[in-house]
């Protein structure tokens, strides 16, 4: 066969006066940029520089095995992930850890609801939350994006900056939270000898464990998560023999009213956000899938690999919670160190001494796999939130995140956890907002996966603005703030539920984003046709 003749210099020619046709507009904007072929030349349009030589940390994590990509479109050529488990052990191992445990028993313990009642709730309220994860599993499957560049499309280019920047804040707020957690717990094993562990080291600990894992990228989380459930689930297993041992369980009173009725509201605030809160990150476990892989199996996958951890670990939690009601000296240990405290009152004193405390460990170190999921994500948002920040490869974004989470949740366990906690239960109810306009943006005016151009993910040009999506999002945050019901603030709408109030900021927040995004997204499409 004889070799492909060069380009003469009249080719050469023409393709650059074509090329300045482009890049002016003058061709037809219609045309997708990689359907421009040159004998050889492959034309991408793209209005945001990438340097493709490989930066000296790239380097380095090549050289170690590492992943180097960032937010750039994964290709189908590097779609070699066909692992269907991968896309459910993601979320099984990040949900079966204390930081889940933890939400279930809140029903009890701070909403005043009987057991009953906690798992009406804890399946309703995460069946709705997990939902969006599983469909936007879909995405990362089919179009090779990453979930805030997704974003972009389903909410505005402006509006998903400020989701990506929410999302940084989001990642790291959640890791400082359960890093004390478990740190908390690290400490009281040991506590009587002398020789427990300090906070700051508990808090060093999960950090260190965390950035071992994020370091290496996509493949390595996969592999990490598809294992580690392993240990957290034996010791969920020890707790339910030991709370069945100690016959402190009783299930508690039916009792209705409207101020159940806003403890049912606020306790499933708290199942939906925890539910909820992997859908900004769930096309980034799935980008690397072939578009070849069945749909239906990737969506019941993410379906199971959530709902049995959250259903397991939160109803375990709601029974826990319900003991420590029925017992002074558990309920002491919850007053001082939380639900890491009522682990430890069922496992350790008067229980399993030694291997009851082993068992703490584990359960502590489970945080890891929760705060994994978020240290991968928090790079790829901070490279989606502004152009020069692309330029910072990966692996320095998921190293300054977990330096971020480590320098912040040390003095966070020590003075100010209860603040870190209530700033994050507020960041939460961006959640609603950003699944109302990405399905309103979907499911009503793309409505098909061949109406995403793949080539425009990082065109200003191209993409939607962003207007509807703006205005959505201010809507949806003025129904939160009458809605939501938290110790610092209860808005004029919820303090009416009850007694104590009712958290509805979910569903005012998530409802005004879709109505108004479905009044100003036709003008925006009317006046500038994108």
């Amino acid at each position: 066969m004889p070799e492909k003749s060069a380009m003469s210099m009249v080719d050469i020619k023409d393709a650059g006066s074509e090329l300045r046709d482009l890049e002016s507009g003058a061709l037809d904007t219609k045309s997708s940029a990689a359907d421009v072929y040159y004998e050889g030349v492959e034309l991408h349009r793209t209005n945001e520089f990438i340097d493709n030589k490989p930066s000296f940390f790239n380097r380095i994590a090549a050289a170690l095995n590492a992943e180097t990509k960032g937010i750039e479109p994964v290709t189908d050529d590097e779609k070699n992930d066909d692992s269907i488990l991968n896309a459910a052990t993601i979320w099984f191992s990040a949900n079966m850890v204390i930081v889940a445990y933890s939400v279930g028993a809140l029903g009890p313990l701070v909403f005043g609801l009987n057991f009953g009642q906690s798992v009406l709730v804890i399946i309703f309220f995460n069946i709705l939350g997990l939902i969006p994860v599983a469909l936007f599993s879909l995405f990362g499957v089919e179009l090779g994006l990453r979930q805030m560049i997704l974003s972009r499309y389903l909410a505005g280019n402006i509006t998903a900056r400020f989701f990506s920047l929410v999302n940084v804040i989001a990642c790291v707020g959640w890791c400082v939270l359960n890093i004390s957690v478990s740190a908390q717990l690290l400490n009281m094993v040991n506590e009587g000898s002398g020789h427990n562990c300090p906070i700051w080291a508990g808090c060093l600990i999960i950090a260190g464990g965390t950035v071992l894992v994020t370091f290496f990228g996509y493949n390595v989380v996969h592999a990490y998560e598809k294992w580690s459930w392993v240990p957290n689930f034996a010791a969920f297993l020890v707790i339910i023999a030991q709370l069945s041992r100690s016959g402190k369980f009783k299930g508690g009173e039916w009792v209705g009213g409207a101020t159940t009725a806003g403890g049912v509201l606020s306790f499933g605030s708290s199942v939906f956000g925890s539910a909820a809160g992997w859908a900004t990150y769930a096309a980034d476990y799935t980008v690397y899938m072939p578009k070849t892989t069945s749909k239906y199996k990737i969506f019941f996958s993410v379906v199971a690999g959530l709902a049995f951890p959250l259903f397991f670990t939160m109803i375990l939690g709601a029974a826990c919670g319900m003991a420590a009601l029925n017992d002074p000296t558990w309920k002491s240990y919850y007053d001082k160190n939380a639900m890491g405290g009522v682990i430890y009152a069922i496992l350790v004193p008067n229980s399993l001494n030694g291997f009851g405390q082993f068992c703490c460990v584990l359960l502590a170190l489970s945080t890891v796999a929760n705060n994994v999921p978020g240290m991968y994500t928090v790079a790829l948002s901070a490279q989606a939130l502004w152009a020069p920040l692309a330029k910072i490869p990966r692996v320095v974004w998921t190293m300054a995140g977990n330096a971020a989470t480590l320098g912040i949740s040390i003095p966070a366990t020590y003075y100010f956890d209860g603040f870190m906690e209530n700033f994050m239960d507020s960041i939460g109810y961006y959640l609603a907002i950003y699944i109302a306009i990405a399905c309103s943006e979907h499911f009503i005016y793309r409505r098909s996966f061949s109406a995403y151009n793949i080539d425009d993910w990082d065109s200003w040009e191209r993409l939607p603005i962003g207007i509807a999506g703006t205005a959505a999002l201010i809507a949806g945050a003025f129904g939160v703030a009458l809605g939501m019901c938290q110790t610092y603030w209860v808005g004029e709408i919820s303090r009416l539920i009850g007694e104590y109030g009712g958290d509805i900021g979910f569903e005012l927040g998530g409802s005004w984003a879709f109505i108004i995004y479905n009044i100003v997204r036709p003008l925006e499409l009317k006046y500038f046709g994108r």
